[in-house]
């Protein structure tokens, strides 16, 4: 199913196919080993990838080779609106966050060679500024970009058994879509997002592999041909935002 980008305009005035404003800020956290501001639109999340030369004790009762890939997700207090509690006031993570991170770490280590990393784990941390919707999917773009600033200062460092090749098998990004007054559209913000008829995210990598992908109907139902329209515009953000990527990595 093809898209007409022309005939809609939404209310921000993007076309349906039009990625937000995206911009990313490496080094924003001096003692990560690679971090970045990833902003898309006006959600901002701050990204940062940290060392431990060690491994969760599972793998080495299990005897298995290699490095780990972990994630945490969380929003700071003033990120919405309302103040939103910190989960530790609660006492455990929302529902939300769990999902979240999980969903972060899988899409990591699913473009990540953890053999290649040693004995070592990498830790994720995605902290959100600002939420006008899309914070997961912007999490996910920002995390290459502070996870390749990391491998770079590994090799650089000799600590990579084989510095002359990256762990990182392909770059990876993220991006939601979803069916909103009838039509498909790319990038949904928080208006976009919360009456959405249909809600997808997609993770991809540059080379047009899908990692995973999340799609609800919001009390509704959706087609077929609307599912392949969603991918279709997901196919066309993670291209842009590969780029984009690439872009801020210089």
């Amino acid at each position: 199913m093809s898209i007409s980008t022309k005939a809609m305009r939404r209310h921000d005035g993007r076309r349906a196919d039009e990625l937000r404003t995206i911009t990313f800020q490496p080094g924003i956290a001096p003692h990560a080993a690679g971090s970045v501001l990833a902003s898309c639109g006006r959600t901002q999340v701050i990204c940062a990838v940290t060392v431990e030369e060690n491994v969760p004790r599972w793998m080495k009762e299990q005897r298995v080779e290699g490095g780990w890939i972990t994630a945490e997700y969380s929003m700071l207090p003033y990120s919405t609106l309302g103040r939103k509690p910190r989960d530790i006031t609660k006492g455990r993570i929302d529902g939300r966050s769990t999902e979240i991170q999980r969903l972060i770490g899988r899409s990591v280590r699913a473009a990540v060679d953890l053999l290649a990393l040693g004995t070592r784990t990498l830790c994720i941390d995605c902290d959100v500024l600002a939420a006008d919707g899309g914070t997961r999917t912007t999490a996910i773009t920002g995390t290459y970009v502070a996870l390749e600033l990391a491998v770079r200062k590994l090799r650089e460092g000799g600590f990579l058994k084989d510095t002359a090749k990256s762990p990182i098998r392909v770059p990876f990004a993220a991006v939601s879509v979803g069916v909103v007054n009838g039509a498909p559209v790319l990038d949904l913000d928080y208006v976009e997002d919360k009456d959405a008829q249909t809600d997808m995210n997609v993770v991809m990598t540059a080379k047009g592999q899908f990692i995973e992908v999340q799609a609800s109907g919001e009390e509704s139902t959706f087609s077929p041909q609307e599912f392949a329209a969603l991918v279709e515009l997901a196919t066309k953000g993670i291209k842009k935002l590969s780029g984009l990527q690439k872009a801020a990595l210089g």
